[in-house]
């Protein structure tokens, strides 16, 4: 099945830019999704188990190196390609 997530992280700590980006950048090492940023938020899109697996090593990771933070993620069960930009 075809999945978009919408994740905003939200790190509980002063230097939440570098967080923010490392965990952006976990996500974008998965070949098989797509994904979209910007200043709100992070689309990924794909089959669902990629988009699920990608999200989970991204979180693991993150936690990993920078400890609690909060991520909030919509999904959606299309492919953001064929449902238009996610505004």
């Amino acid at each position: 099945m075809k999945l978009t997530a919408e994740l905003s992280v939200y790190p509980l700590r002063e230097d939440f830019k570098n967080v923010v980006e490392a965990f952006i950048s976990e996500l974008l090492k998965h070949e098989d999704i797509v994904a979209v940023t910007n200043s709100m938020s992070t689309q990924i899109s794909g089959e669902d188990t990629a988009v699920f697996a990608a999200i989970e090593k991204a979180l693991r990771t993150s936690y990993q190196q920078f400890g609690h933070q909060v991520l909030v993620a919509k999904f959606i069960p299309e492919h953001f390609a064929d449902i238009g930009p996610l505004t």
